[in-house]
């Protein structure tokens, strides 16, 4: 998922330990290095969204010049300028048209002191974007655990879903921000729920090869026998995209051979 533009779930170039079997160890393995092309495998439906030109945005009473600028200081961690807008009125949760908001953006972008304030004034920590992203989602994207931290110090649900039904531990998952996982599994969420499409943070996990992620989250219990939507356990998808690639290599070497060469008596 693209952290900024607030798109679907699929992986761009723009993203879940019981004791783990031999044969699951060898998957994993055999993986590693491979996240690119394992990519290349993953069917992911995205979400398209349509923003009518007579859809309205909350602009507040100060004028929508302060409002950009508001918003920018958000990403940009500019305390004093997010001071003067909220000390003229403005209010804390404006948004763009994509509904992000100032606290949706200090979260991506790292900004701690920048989210204490913004809470401490009253912005919406459950406020949700075009996507249902929350600013949790937001700060599980941008991989900052200081942002986490504060968030959940201010009461938010570490399992709140978005309209992809994805959880702050699946973001964290395929951003593959380990620590922001591993704190997020020390607080109690829920290793095991599932996205739209079926897949756990487990099953997100193996797909994109990470790792030590997904030792974490076996031993936080992930349930390795789940299936998602495709009925594919985490480690059946793996064999089969296993399967696919070694099919495409075979077939390109079969390719590659039958093609004559120019000049056969030239050293390679």
């Amino acid at each position: 998922m693209d952290c900024k533009s607030g798109t679907s779930k699929k992986p761009q170039a723009q993203e879940t330990v019981r004791v783990i079997s031999s044969d699951f160890g060898c998957d994993i393995l055999d993986l590693k290095g491979e996240e690119d092309i394992m990519g290349m495998y993953k069917r992911k439906k995205s979400i398209q969204t349509t923003i009518s030109p007579r859809m309205s945005v909350e602009i507040p009473a100060v004028g929508s010049g302060d409002t950009a600028e508001f918003m920018n200081a958000a990403s940009q961690g500019n305390r004093s300028a997010i001071e003067r807008f909220l000390a003229d009125g403005g209010d804390p949760d404006v948004h763009d048209e994509l509904k992000r908001t100032a606290l949706h953006r200090a979260s991506l972008q790292g900004h701690t002191a920048v989210v204490e304030m913004l809470l401490g004034k009253g912005a919406d920590i459950n406020f949700k974007d075009q996507l249902g992203s929350r600013a949790l989602h937001w700060a599980c994207r941008g991989g900052s655990l200081g942002v986490v931290k504060a968030l959940k110090s201010h009461g938010a649900d570490l399992n709140v879903r978005d309209k992809l039904y994805s959880t702050p531990l699946h973001v964290a998952t395929r951003t593959g921000h380990t620590v922001i996982v591993e704190y997020l599994l020390s607080c109690g969420a829920k290793v095991n729920c599932r996205d739209r499409e079926g897949d756990t943070a487990l099953h997100d996990a193996v797909r994109l090869n990470r790792y030590k992620i997904v030792k974490m989250l076996i031993v936080a219990g992930a349930d390795m026998k789940i299936k998602n939507h495709e009925g594919l356990t985490a480690v059946q998808q793996v064999k089969q995209w296993q399967c696919d690639i070694m099919e495409t290599l075979q077939r390109l070497d079969k390719l590659r051979e039958s093609e004559p060469r120019e000049n056969p008596s030239r050293g390679e």
